[in-house]
């Protein structure tokens, strides 16, 4: 068995693990990186980018279904095959170009998930390997589902390879991968229905943006039966059969194909944590607020596996990534988390956005605060691209004029909500953003009829 010994290993080439990697090695230590998968991470590979490809269509498909008789008199024709051709550009080349990337800096790779032998030794192809550091960024991974036939659904991985698209789905999961994705395959002519445990879709965004959304959603012909706990996934001759049970009532549902977006979990299974005396929950890496661990210093986390304040999104990654490599090498920079507002956004159609405090928050943390609440699909950013579904609901501190939180629902609405961070990270009190001039008519402008 080979021996070989690093300053720094990471676990995992996604954005938090490359950045780490990246400023390690410039600094003159010894750095080895390994992955289970194709180098990149999910975000470029199988996550945001490729998504958001798919969403560009359905862009298109919307518009110009709203502007029918409007200007247009025709709807496009899609391919769903070209749809996808066209995705593969973005994707196809990740991999061979990360690993590429990674060689020239001299990281040493391996293409097989460790396992962790004590506090400060992996086994790794085959190989014994000790590091003075060892980080784990693996990301999360869809949450397998525990009830018979799970293997007969598919997840979001899944999803981005489909060549043809069926008559119909079915989701197992109303969060962001369910509604994002239900919204891709109902606007390409899929008849799709989702299950879900909750009482409503997407539990962490503001209720009254969601219920706006439900009802957008259920325009473009999307189903949706809450307070269901899956019991089964069964296969018949053309369909697969969901079986649920809705309040002690037997709920059967048909559909050609079964989403499982129950949600994502850590990546950690095949770390063998224990042995590396490394805690954590199912929440991921149990940390410290250097992002180190709190039963092995020799252990850091960042990104969606480190079980930190940080929400899970690639953003946060990178921003973690500054932490643990400000630690490992002593930088001169923030040593401590420090997380500044982090916005959501749901690339539905129409867009659902949020950042900072809901009102229950507000309130549980003592502000004096006045909410402003309103559904203006009048206004004119709205009103030219014949849109009903733009709405907001800010929070804004009495005593200072600053904003708390801020909550939309438009087709822009994941562009607009960086001018509220923007505001919030600046500390701009509401008479300041009002004084300024933004240009007109753009969706920016809009902000300072929120506030």
């Amino acid at each position: 068995m080979g021996f070989e010994e690093f300053d720094v290993f990471v676990i995992g080439t996604g954005t938090a693990g490359k950045s780490v990697a990246k400023e390690c090695v410039a600094e003159g230590l010894k750095v080895a990186i390994a992955d289970n998968r194709e180098f990149g991470g999910t975000c470029a590979n199988r996550g945001c980018d490729p998504k958001k490809v798919l969403v560009g269509l359905t862009e298109i498909l919307d518009r110009a279904e709203k502007m029918k008789d409007n200007g247009i008199s025709k709807m496009p024709e899609f391919s769903w095959e070209d749809l996808m051709k066209f995705k593969k550009t973005f994707v196809d080349a990740v991999p061979a170009a990360t690993e590429k990337d990674l060689k020239k800096l001299g990281i040493k790779m391996y293409h097989q998930s460790p396992k962790f032998l004590d506090e400060n030794t992996l086994s790794v192809e085959g190989k014994t390997v000790t590091a003075k550091k060892i980080v784990i960024a693996t990301g999360n991974q869809p949450m397998e589902l525990p009830i018979p036939g799970r293997e007969l659904s598919i997840n979001s991985d899944d999803f981005l390879k489909l060549e043809k698209l069926p008559e119909s789905m079915l989701f197992i999961g109303a969060g962001y991968i369910g509604m994002e994705f239900a919204h891709i395959a109902a606007r390409c002519g899929v008849d799709v229905t989702i299950l879900d445990a909750e009482e409503r879709p997407l539990s962490n965004f503001d209720e009254d943006m969601v219920a706006r959304l439900q009802k957008a959603s259920e325009e473009i012909g999307i189903k949706f039966h809450f307070n269901c706990e899956v019991k089964e996934i069964e296969k018949l001759r053309t369909n697969y059969r969901v079986i649920s049970n809705q309040k002690g009532k037997k709920i059967e549902l048909k559909a050609k194909l079964v989403i499982n977006a129950a949600g994502r979990v850590p990546s950690i299974d095949e770390l063998d944590l224990a042995k590396g005396n490394v805690k954590f929950s199912n929440k991921g890496i149990t940390v410290n607020e250097n992002l180190q661990s709190t039963s092995n210093s020799s252990v850091f986390a960042c990104g969606d596996v480190s079980a930190s304040e940080g929400l899970p999104l690639t953003p946060l990654s990178s921003q973690e990534a500054r932490i643990v490599a400000a630690n490992i090498l002593d930088k001169d920079r923030a040593k401590e988390v420090n997380y500044p507002p982090q916005p959501s956004v749901v690339f539905t159609i129409p867009n659902l956005a949020s950042v900072g405090l809901n009102e229950k928050q507000a309130k549980d943390r003592g502000y004096d605060f006045k909410v402003e609440q309103k559904s203006v699909p009048w206004w004119f950013n709205s009103k030219r691209i014949n849109d009903n579904y733009y709405a907001y609901k800010t929070l804004v501190d009495k005593k200072t004029g600053l904003i708390l939180g801020a909550h939309l629902i438009g087709a822009d609405a994941g562009e607009m909500i960086n001018m509220f961070v923007m505001a919030m990270c600046g500390k701009l009190d509401c008479r300041t953003l009002k004084g300024m001039i933004f240009s007109y008519p753009s969706w920016g402008s809009d902000i300072k009829a929120m506030v």
